[in-house]
């Protein structure tokens, strides 16, 4: 029989980088009954996404926020949609292309995640914001 669980999680960001937030969903799901299954992650916003990537060396993270500062750049004039200030409407860029939901396999109560992977929230604006994710779990 399956099981289910799911809990939202606020993730505080600094700014525009990104923040990992691997350990505390290891947390929750060290504290969940199911040992092998899927878990579904979900950011519930249009200007911060979810991203899997290297943990392990900070000039990794660095390096992608620069890359995708450089694919959508801030601008005065680039964009109709501005209501926010000028890095509103490259927020959503990088969003919609780094996406919003990510599905990590769970196998033996543990994220199925590569050595050096962490997930992580991926602030795309550059104020400080209270993210919100939220986390659904499914298996046995």
């Amino acid at each position: 029989m399956l099981k289910q669980a799911a809990t939202t999680i606020v993730v505080d960001t600094r700014g525009l980088g990104l923040v990992e937030i691997t350990p505390r969903v290891r947390d929750w799901l060290a504290a969940q009954p199911i040992r092998d299954g899927v878990l579904t992650a979900f950011c519930r916003h249009t200007s911060a996404s979810l991203l899997i990537q290297e943990n392990a060396a900070p000039a990794v993270l660095e390096d992608t926020a620069a890359f995708f500062a450089r694919l959508a750049p801030e601008s005065d004039t680039a964009y109709a949609h501005d209501d926010e200030g000028p890095d509103d409407m490259p927020a959503h860029l990088r969003m919609a292309l780094t996406g919003v939901s990510m599905s990590i396999p769970l196998a033996g109560g543990a994220l199925a995640l590569g050595t050096w992977q962490g997930l992580f929230v991926f602030e795309h604006r550059r104020r400080p914001h209270r993210r919100e994710i939220a986390l659904a779990l499914i298996g046995a």
